[in-house]
């Protein structure tokens, strides 16, 4: 009884000092002490900054490109070194054998996307990978020939859907189903995904949904889609560019089909860094599924007799069509490192605060600017991760030059958006105060 009643006290002082810490101040003692208590703080010291006026630039943009973190140029000189050490040999001798190296991959990334291990695969790019996992999981039949997908989908996931259309001989104009925002609003309300779902239930082959908007930074109840998709019979799978890395993820949980996401965002793995692909378990051992097959897809205990026949391996990796690009597999090794130690929970959990705090700062300028500032992204934490998207009313990417001019490394997108995404792996308390007052000095 004794030992309940500790418990109890100390689950009432955490929450108490939970709804201190959203107590928010917009001053620099407040931002200051905030990354003082800050479990995470070591971790900005393992990834370079942008210098700019003799200072660190206010990083706001892990959302379109990551940090480099100090160690990538030892994991790929590492490489580098055994090549020029072993020549083919790496394959079987390196510090990490080349021949196994994608291997290394599949539990830390399970973790962050919510899966299994043995649905999991890291390997080319993303809208490369969009389009073998479409081969897989879009194939329209005469009655089922539709995919659903939200309007204004990040242009590489347009252009991907269309072609696939016309690669079967259709039109994208009849084939494509976008749900729109309401007319008057920014985001897309789930209930209308789920009646668009079930409006086409007869004629829905696949849904195709961004895991978090690139525009407004709005997070989809992937979960809630993905019941609703199946419910109608269709295939469901999300792009995970801006989610990986950003939000919780519980892929397996949810039940979804597949899904594909890029590192060199959150995941912080260089520009053009290799993509990542899931595969729902129910589907890995399925032969009536269609793919497009390599060699690094073929069972790897037979791999190497180099006979007719595929035969693929028994996990995502029959997905994966060529060996590791190892030097950009030494970069994501690198990030996804640092992911291992410093957990997606506590990211998670800073995020909330962090974002909250530019949330509140924006709010305070807006009390002396009569509104000019408005947040497109849900207030909802539960719809958001780290990224808030700004309409600046009347002033356009005027203000954004400004911005960048003092030193704010931020996102424009057109015709009126200022994505901001304040990474919780890196990004401060401090930097946001910065932002502010920046932001108050421009306006």
């Amino acid at each position: 009884m004794r030992f309940k009643k500790i418990f109890y006290v100390g689950e009432k002082i955490n929450k108490l000092q939970d709804l201190k810490y959203m107590n928010y101040t917009n001053t620099l003692e407040f931002a200051k002490q905030q990354d003082a208590n800050d479990p995470l703080k070591g971790y900005r010291e393992k990834f370079y900054f942008p210098m700019m006026h003799g200072r660190e630039t206010v990083y706001f943009t892990g959302n379109s490109l990551g940090l480099q973190p100090k160690a990538t140029q030892n994991y790929v000189l590492n490489e580098l070194e055994d090549w020029a050490t072993f020549g083919v040999e790496g394959h079987f001798h390196a510090r990490k054998p080349w021949l196994s190296y994608h291997e290394q991959f599949a539990e830390p990334i399970a973790k962050i996307v919510g899966a299994q291990p043995e649905e999991v695969v890291v390997m080319n790019q993303l809208t490369l990978n969009l389009h073998l996992l479409l081969v897989s999981f879009y194939r329209p039949t005469k009655t089922r020939y539709k995919i659903l997908c939200e309007a204004k989908a990040f242009p590489s996931d347009q252009y991907a859907l269309e072609s696939q259309v016309k690669f079967h001989g259709l039109d994208p104009e009849n084939a494509i189903i976008e749900v729109a925002p309401r007319s008057g609003e920014v985001c897309i309300r789930h209930e209308d995904i789920i009646t668009a779902i079930e409006k086409n239930k007869d004629s829905l082959a696949t849904v195709l949904i961004g895991g978090v908007n690139y525009y407004n930074g709005q997070v989809f109840d992937m979960k809630g889609i993905t019941d609703a998709g199946h419910k109608a019979g269709a295939f469901v799978g999300f792009d995970l560019a801006h989610a990986a890395g950003n939000i919780k993820l519980e892929l397996h949980d949810w039940n979804v089909d597949f899904a594909c996401w890029c590192s060199y965002k959150y995941l912080n793995s260089g520009p053009g860094g290799v993509s990542g692909i899931y595969i729902n378990k129910k589907h890995l051992n399925d032969p009536s599924i269609p793919r497009f097959a390599g060699w690094w897809g073929h069972d790897k205990n037979t791999r190497f007799k180099m006979e007719k026949g595929f035969v693929p391996m028994p996990t995502a990796e029959a997905w994966q069509m060529s060996n590791a690009p190892i030097l950009s597999m030494a970069a994501h090794k690198a990030s996804i490192d640092i992911f291992t130690d410093a957990g997606m929970d506590a990211l998670l959990s800073k995020t909330e605060k962090l974002t909250g705090y530019l949330e509140f700062i924006i709010d305070e300028i807006n009390k002396s600017l009569h509104e000019k500032l408005e947040i497109i992204t849900p207030r909802d934490k539960k719809q958001r991760g780290c990224q808030l998207s700004i309409v600046a009313h009347g002033r356009g990417k005027e203000l954004f030059n400004k911005l960048t001019e003092a030193g704010v490394i931020s996102d424009w997108r057109e015709p009126n958006v200022i994505r901001c995404a304040p990474v919780p792996l890196y990004n401060s308390f401090e930097d946001v105060y910065r932002f502010g007052e920046i932001l108050k000095s421009a306006l």
